[in-house]
């Protein structure tokens, strides 16, 4: 069956992720493929290929496509990883990992956003993603560790947790920051962690159950 919005994915693609540097073959090509329009309420659905980030209830939002396509590209995915991602949000950045990596393990702290995504992905066909409802910060040590992590809200700095959860060779995406972000890559190599400042970005603040 003919997809209406396939042409708009394609033209996301060509006008926002390949001109600002997107390359990755396998990023782009599932980029093309995860209908975003099937993640956004349906007031915004008519934004949902723009290059913007568009609000998905409970003060949260969905990160706009060029983000999406840069963060994913920078993990470098193989399709044998074990990804954890912090922030299932609206479940989009997770289809995307899905269509890149062997399994994810996608935690969101919103049990109503939680709920919403696993439904949409369950809809799309996806076997695996696993979810939990649950603080972020903490990772998800039962089933680390994670070849690969990317977090998709910001804390004020890397929570200890999460490096701790990284297999050797291990890869971390992460914005940092409250007043002013910035997206951090961090490296485990030899048991310790390198860092590299990528981007500077703006994403919600990331939750805790800590008061």
């Amino acid at each position: 069956m003919d997809d209406p919005f396939q042409e708009q994915r394609n033209r996301m693609v060509e006008s926002q992720l390949i001109p600002r540097g997107i390359k990755d073959s396998r990023t782009l090509a599932a980029m093309r493929k995860v209908p975003r329009h099937l993640f956004v309420p349906e007031d915004v659905k008519i934004h949902a290929y723009n290059d913007e980030p568009l609000p998905i209830g409970n003060g949260q939002t969905i990160s706009q496509p060029y983000i999406v396509g840069y963060m994913t590209e920078v993990l470098k995915l193989q399709p044998l990883d074990k990804i954890l991602e912090i922030g299932t949000g609206s479940g989009y950045q997770t289809a995307v990992l899905a269509e890149l990596a062997q399994e994810v393990f996608s935690i969101e702290i919103i049990e109503s956003l939680s709920f919403c995504a696993q439904k949409v992905l369950k809809e799309l066909g996806y076997t695996n993603i696993h979810f939990a409802v649950k603080d972020g910060n903490s990772g998800w040590e039962e089933f680390a560790p994670f070849d690969k992590v990317i977090v998709t809200a910001a804390p004020a700095k890397v929570p200890a947790a999460l490096p701790a959860q990284m297999k050797e060779g291990g890869v971390m995406v992460i914005p940092v920051g409250r007043t002013f972000q910035e997206l951090v890559l961090l490296n485990k190599e030899k048991k310790k962690i390198k860092k590299k400042s990528l981007i500077p970005v703006r994403f919600v603040p990331l939750m805790s159950e800590k008061k």
